[in-house]
């Protein structure tokens, strides 16, 4: 079993096993109005109610038969929401008021109905799609001229456009669709009875509609629905089986832009839903620009294959059979469906056509042309009005002619025959650059018949005497065409890739800025100026305030307000992690299109684009501004990431602390407590029977550990202040030598038998400074090499001045720290088993010596010794003195 087929049947296999606890939709299906979907529909709802089910009619229209209506009575009606339009009141189906109650089955009747504006949602079926969302069992009726695929096939039968139309991939939620039928002379006969329509209307319908004919086509599209919907349940039944079957390969359509690309997408949805494939559609974009008209109808194609299930693919590349069987071969496209190309005689004639080429290259593939006369002729005076349209690029071709003729006048007093034709071609290359291939080729023609008339002997006649002449000429030509055409080409690639360029800058810039972004709030500011750049339009990005709205965390500009439909649609965008609001199918009354940042496991927020009336959304911009969401979004995740990321190690770094200080004050501050209270008990003991010498030590030992103890508890004020950022620097100038012989003055009561050197500049070095803070500072580093300097060495202390900063190096014979460890001494609270990590040190001397020493902008360090040991060298800066002090 290939890997494609194993994942069919788990598809399958996951749809049969959720089946029971899906939420089920129910489509009651008919040809035409008047065959009794609504009454079958309340005939079964009935049926649910006696049974016990809680069920709720939603909206059911009766159109004023009574036998519909009777059906209502015994069932719970939620009633309408009123509507205001035109000044008058409607009322519409209350899509909130369904969520409130909530029902085990609600009736929603019309599954096609367009929405009166003002609503959550533009058309009925999208309110079902929410109610389905939500755990709610609908129950809905439809007529098959009401089904998107269906649309051309309808207009062709009825010769009546549908405008209120259903996407098909809407129907596939659907868990049962039951056909309701009648026959063509009943339904006639109902309607002549007024039990479809008021007379008046019935009278009109029986012209046109509900003709015998009419009714038996339809007839046959609904059971062609039924049918492909039934084979979708066999083909899932089966997989589920694992019975063979055949190898779905994949539909693809090719569109140009013209009027048949409608017709083309819904083709081949139907013949992919016969097949059970998947489908897409693409359009191949070669560089060249499209008329308004075209780019338009390429978009609403685009977005009908959208609506309707399919995917939508943009292709670049020059030529458009190379792209297609390029992507049919990435993709496993077995079928290519194309129009009836309006291709060129000289293409077909050379065998070169997009057909002729597709069928040459594409012999593992199925190629469906199709043909639509109607389409055809329609685009023949489509090209006919554009070409009384194009006046002005003929005019523009003629007068580039005209000054080559006077040019070519004025030279050929001093130019021969030939050297004349190089005026032409600069006209000809003149008006390909900036006009279209057809009009280059009128240019070179014109170019080529008055150069041919005026210039070539015998002037002033089309014949050509001399055989040079005819060569020259004719190599003119072939030059103006090949020219025209290669400028034109030119002219279109150089749009291409300047509209790529264009994109690729917005998103370079966008990705800089997002990476220069340290937080969330700056990736915000970045990314709604650069939407706002790209797209020339207000841009917005919307995060939940404490009052849970959305509202603008950035904008361009700065004033971005937002309206109680903008609100509502963002809301939406939000909850549902879809794009709303503006260019959507939902809340489209609003101003701005909404959408989503994040994902919906993470919701980052919206991003709200409010885009120029005037301007149109073309493929190109919408998957620009996509693109830039998404980029932003992921930016948004990172700073979510970084965050959690910090808190989690800040977390991990505060009970790295709170361990070591637990630790420490269990050892180093315990110790001299229990020192203390031994001592004091063995005085309150035995004070009368201890010599007054053993009374003495036990009362120096209490006063020395109370010393230690004070000392410990300096320590952790000091850097709990220092951590505060409430130490309060009491500058005053003094000198250096002052501040040394006070620490050493308090290092020789703890160490009397410590020898200490001296090197010390004569002249006073005075500083502005906290001297009980660097004295302190000092005092820490003097006794951490006190501590662990060996007996009978010296601790010796090198103080000097260099590049106007003071330094002042205390050096030990001690047993040194490693070079990795050098900078982590000063971290709190890092236990090694050297300096002032030793088992009686609480590891913060060293660090309240850098926390103080900082405060003065200074810094402490460690270096190696000279051998062994170690130098902590404080580096202080000197204040210029006040003016007036010697």
């Amino acid at each position: 079993m290939t890997d494609s087929a194993r994942d069919a049947r788990a598809d399958a296999l996951l749809h049969a096993t959720q089946g029971a606890d899906q939420h089920r939709l129910k489509i009651f299906l008919g040809a035409a109005p008047g065959v009794g979907k609504t009454f079958a529909m309340l005939s079964a709802a009935r049926e649910l109610k006696r049974q016990g089910v809680d069920v709720v009619v939603g909206l059911v229209e009766t159109h004023g038969r009574a036998e519909t209506a009777a059906l209502l009575e015994g069932l719970e009606v939620l009633p309408r929401r009123t509507v205001q339009q035109h000044e008058r009141e409607f009322t519409e189906f209350d899509l909130d008021a369904a969520l409130a109650r909530r029902p085990a089955v609600l009736l929603v009747d019309e599954l096609a109905h367009t929405n009166l504006p003002g609503g959550r949602h533009t058309r009925r079926w999208q309110d079902i799609a929410e109610l389905l969302d939500a755990g709610i069992e609908v129950y809905t009726a439809l007529n098959v001229q009401h089904l998107e695929s269906r649309n051309d096939q309808v207009r062709r039968i009825t010769g009546i456009t549908v405008r209120e139309t259903v996407p098909d991939a809407f129907l596939d939620r659907a868990r049962d669709i039951v056909l309701v039928d009648l026959p063509p002379r009943e339904l006639i006969g109902r309607l002549k009875q007024g039990k479809v329509y008021v007379p008046e209307t019935a009278a009109a319908a029986l012209n046109a509609f509900f003709s015998p004919t009419n009714l038996a086509a339809l007839r046959e599209l609904a059971v062609e629905t039924i049918a492909g919907h039934v084979d979708n349940d066999l083909r899932e039944h089966m997989l589920a089986r694992g019975t063979a079957m055949p190898v779905r390969r994949h539909v693809l359509a090719a569109i140009d832009g013209h009027g048949q690309s409608d017709y083309l997408v819904r083709v081949a949805r139907r013949i992919a839903e016969r097949r059970g494939a998947p489908w897409s559609v693409a359009f191949v974009d070669t560089g060249a620009e499209l008329e308004p008209a075209r780019r338009e109808r390429l978009d609403a194609a685009m977005r009908l294959a959208e609506r309707l299930g399919g995917e939508t693919i943009i292709l670049r590349g020059h030529v458009i059979a190379d792209e297609l069987l390029a992507h049919a071969d990435r993709e496993g496209v077995g079928q290519i469906i194309l129009g009836r190309t309006r291709e060129r005689p000289i293409a077909r004639l050379l065998g070169i056509s997009l057909t002729q080429r597709l069928l040459r290259r594409g012999a593992h593939m199925e190629l469906t042309i199709i043909a639509t006369p109607a389409e055809r002729a329609q685009a023949r005076r489509r090209r006919i009005t554009r070409a009384r349209g194009s006046r002005g690029e003929y005019g523009y071709a003629t007068l580039a002619a005209g000054i080559a003729f006077v040019a070519a006048f004025a030279a050929d007093r001093y130019l021969s025959v030939a050297n004349l034709s190089p005026i032409f071609l600069i006209a000809v290359l003149a008006v390909a650059v900036r006009t279209r291939m057809t009009v280059a080729v009128y240019t070179a023609v014109l170019c080529f018949l008055g150069y041919n008339f005026f210039f070539t002997a015998p002037r002033y006649t089309l014949a050509i005497a001399n055989a040079d002449d005819v060569l020259a000429v004719t190599l003119f030509l072939v030059t103006a065409l090949v020219c025209s055409r290669l400028a034109t080409r030119l002219s279109s690639q150089v749009a291409s890739l300047r509209d790529a360029q264009v994109r690729a800058r917005a998103l370079l810039r966008l990705g800089q800025q997002l990476a220069a972004s340290a937080d969330a709030e700056a990736v915000r500011e970045a990314g709604a100026q650069a939407l706002a750049h790209a797209l020339g339009a207000h841009a917005a990005l919307l995060v939940r305030d404490t009052d849970q709205r959305l509202q603008p965390a950035a904008s361009a500009p700065r004033s971005f307000a937002l309206s109680h439909q903008d609100q509502a649609a963002a809301d939406w965008c939000e909850r549902h992690a879809e794009a709303a609001g503006r260019h959507t199918d939902t809340l489209n009354g609003a101003a701005c299109w909404m959408l989503p940042l994040g994902t919906e496991d993470h919701r980052l927020g919206v991003a709200a684009l409010r885009l120029d009336d005037r301007a149109t959304l073309n493929p190109d911009r919408r998957s620009l501004a996509l693109a830039m969401v998404q980029d932003i979004g992921r930016a948004l995740e990172r700073a979510r990431l970084a965050d959690e990321l910090e808190s989690a190690r800040v977390q991990g770094e505060t009970e790295r602390l709170r361990s070591a200080l637990l630790s420490s004050v269990s050892h180093d501050l315990r110790s001299p407590l229990a020192s203390m209270i031994g001592a004091a008990g063995t005085l309150v003991s035995y004070e009368d029977k201890l010599p007054p010498t053993e009374r003495r030590e036990l009362l120096a030992s209490i006063l020395g550990e109370g010393q230690r103890l004070d000392r410990y508890i300096q320590n952790l004020l000091d850097m709990t202040r220092l951590g505060h950022g409430t130490l309060k620097l009491n500058r005053d100038w003094t000198d250096s030598a002052e501040i040394v012989g006070a620490a050493l003055g308090r290092l020789r009561k703890l160490f009397p038998d410590l020898r200490v050197e001296t090197d010390a500049p004569r002249d006073p070095v005075l500083m502005y400074v906290h001297p009980a803070l660097i004295e302190q500072a000092l005092f820490n580093i003097l006794e951490n090499a006190a501590r662990f300097s060996p007996p009978n060495e010296p601790v010796r202390i090198t103080v000097h001045v260099a590049d106007e900063r003071l330094l002042i190096d205390v050096a030990d014979r001690g047993p040194g720290i490693p070079e990795d460890e050098r900078v982590r001494i000063f971290d709190m609270f890092y236990s090694v088993s050297r300096g002032d990590r030793s088992p009686q040190g609480t590891g913060l001397g060293l660090a309240i010596c850098r926390g103080m020493i900082g405060a003065h902008g200074g810094s402490v360090e460690a270096l190696p010794g000279d051998g062994v040991g170690t130098v902590i060298r404080i580096s202080l800066p000197l204040a210029e003195l006040p003016k007036g002090d010697d």
